[in-house]
């Protein structure tokens, strides 16, 4: 599986936990991103890592910035980009199995690194059901036309 991965300088220290946690597990990771805890501008990297997933490069993007509204934001301003900011694995696993979540987006100021390992673990190791849940994501696919 491959998995883009993007920050802000305020995410920085926590993608890079990430991303040494995902390649211990076998992934293979794309760093799109800011690479040291100089300012940048979290639209920047998000539009990297969704243009990842939109050109196939990627299997899922994670993002991760202070709060994790501002990506969460940015990621969804894209048609196909079901983005889910997640606090907690429940989250996690619910925005993959419910809603088809293919960006998980992380607060980088209010998770540590083990529940952040927690957290990404339950999105990637989870399914979207179908069912019930694709007429809602067809409907939210249809207000992107609007």
């Amino acid at each position: 599986m491959r998995i883009a991965l993007g920050c802000d300088h305020a995410g920085f220290r926590l993608k890079e936990a990430i991303k040494a946690y995902l390649a211990s597990k076998g992934f293979r990771v794309l760093d799109e991103g800011t690479y040291s805890e100089d300012a940048v501008d979290y639209p920047d990297l998000a539009k990297k890592v969704v243009h990842d997933i939109k050109q196939n490069r990627a299997d899922f993007g994670i993002l991760i910035c202070g709060t994790g509204v501002g990506m969460s934001i940015s990621a969804n301003r894209v048609k196909g980009i079901r983005a889910a900011l997640c606090l907690f694995p429940e989250m996690a696993k619910l925005a993959r199995e419910h809603n088809n979540a293919n960006v998980l987006v992380l607060p980088g100021r209010f998770l540590g690194v083990e529940l952040a390992q927690w957290i990404v673990d339950a999105f990637l190791s989870s399914n979207f059901e179908g069912g019930r849940h694709s007429q809602r994501i067809e409907k939210i696919e249809r207000m992107m036309e609007d």
